[in-house]
């Protein structure tokens, strides 16, 4: 195919659509992964609060568990959403870095079109900013499933009747460190 018959026209029309659906297609589902998240945690809890609970004292350790399980569940869910966002922002540098290719090939092979493009495979940002949008709602999900670790602890903890403070204390951050590891982990 000579240089003459690619329409750099037709190739930046379509390279702006792609990149414009592609970026938002990426923030979408991003948002909607961690949103989905913050939503069940928030009903996890407002059923919590809003429900009473009159029970004699043998049948109170079965609900400390019941919640023991679902706070550890939700914990569960939580280092499914980091894993969910990691993946998302990979899926979004692939598409980029292949559309970078692309204009690469033909910036090569027509002139004066490689000054056209602001974005190269160079000038890709890091796969982590911890001000970034992505950055963002990874803190927010991981405080969240840090918070939800510990819940789960406390529950548990509450059910045998064990000590209950620094085990559910340490809980919290050990978690929240781990997670935003698995998330750093998953983008290199």
């Amino acid at each position: 195919m000579t240089a003459k018959k690619l329409n750099s026209g037709e190739l930046l029309i379509a390279e702006f659509n792609y990149l414009g659906q592609t970026a938002f297609q990426a923030n979408e589902d991003r948002a909607r992964a961690a949103s989905f998240y913050l939503v069940t945690f928030g009903s996890f809890i407002a059923a919590l609060v809003t429900t009473q609970f009159v029970l004699p004292p043998e049948q109170v350790t079965l609900l400390d568990w019941g919640f023991a399980g679902l706070f550890a569940l939700l914990a569960f869910l939580g280092i499914s959403t980091i894993v969910k966002l990691a993946r998302l922002r990979q899926a979004w540098f692939t598409s980029v870095r292949a559309m970078n290719q692309v204009k690469t090939y033909y910036a090569a092979h027509c002139d004066g079109l490689s000054n056209a493009f602001a974005f190269t495979n160079a000038s890709l940002p890091r796969s982590f900013q911890w001000k970034s949008l992505g950055g963002l709602m990874m803190l927010e999900v991981a405080f969240v499933g840090a918070l939800t670790a510990s819940l789960a602890c406390f529950f548990g903890l509450m059910a045998l009747a064990a000590d209950w403070f620094w085990p559910v204390a340490l809980t919290a951050p050990i978690f929240l460190v781990l997670e935003i590891r698995l998330y750093l982990f998953l983008l290199k």
